[in-house]
């Protein structure tokens, strides 16, 4: 999902609007939504920041106005989606009851002006829903054909919403279930030479292989109902802007360290 001026922006998009059904946007789904689903309360607005990974984001919908944009207009739709950037909103400050910015920030720079804009456009009290890919020392050559600028650990995610003043509801790791996968994937990419080629198409994986990761993920969702997850290939965070109905952390959930 490329929401900024960075190098994805003259690429051909995102991957999920070729690959809908990767078994890894089906998987972030349903982790979004247990770990994060809790923070959506009843809100009346909602801005979708980098809407092309439409698939991630059906559980955000429902009885409110839903606003969408991307820098890639092939997932918008024509006449109610907007095409800009996250480092540039389009809209008024205090907009916005909920913003989801799922594997955005990491094609955002300067990160520090993404953050700020998404803060701005959300009302007093209003909740910021991210994710972002986990840990630089997994950086590779797909991070760099994707318009990658960073990967983050859950403390450099906190620090950098805590710079803007928000109030950090949850964080927690994810794709714990299949991390063993994602560090072997990680080393044969450092292992081989890099081919070039398109960060839009993503590695194929056998129905029995896709069997196995999403019994995986469905594993990792029921655990996150309830706790938070120490390790995995991304970080989720839900946070508030200081105002009415900033709300409490859920049970068992932290503000995060590493």
């Amino acid at each position: 999902m490329d929401v900024s001026e960075s190098p994805a922006a003259s690429q051909p998009g995102s991957s999920s609007i070729q690959q809908p059904d990767y078994w890894w946007y089906r998987a972030r789904t349903g982790l979004l939504q247990a770990a994060l689903g809790g923070y959506l309360g009843e809100p009346s607005r909602v801005l979708d920041v980098g809407s092309a990974d439409g698939p991630s984001v059906d559980w955000m919908r429902g009885d409110h106005q839903r606003f969408a944009i991307d820098v890639d207009p092939r997932g918008l739709k024509p006449g109610r989606d907007t095409c800009a950037s996250a480092l540039a909103l389009p809209f008024p400050d205090d907009t916005f009851d909920v913003v989801g910015a799922f594997d955005v920030l990491e094609h955002c720079e300067p990160e520090s002006v993404a953050i700020r804009e998404l803060t701005r456009v959300l009302a007093p009290g209003g909740r910021l829903l991210m994710s972002v890919p986990a840990y630089q020392w997994a950086w590779s050559d797909h991070d760099v054909r994707a318009g990658h600028y960073r990967r983050y650990t859950r403390a450099r995610l906190l620090d950098a919403v805590h710079r803007t003043g928000l109030t950090v509801l949850r964080s927690t790791y994810a794709f714990g279930g299949v991390f063993p996968f994602f560090v072997a994937e990680r080393v044969a990419r450092r292992l081989r030479p890099s081919t070039g080629g398109s960060a839009q198409r993503l590695p194929q994986v056998s129905p029995a292989m896709d069997r196995v990761l999403m019994g995986l993920t469905r594993g990792e969702q029921r655990l996150l109902g309830s706790r938070d997850i120490p390790f995995g290939s991304s970080v989720l965070v839900a946070a508030a802007k200081p105002g009415r109905g900033d709300g409490d952390r859920r049970p068992g959930s932290t503000g995060g360290n590493t």
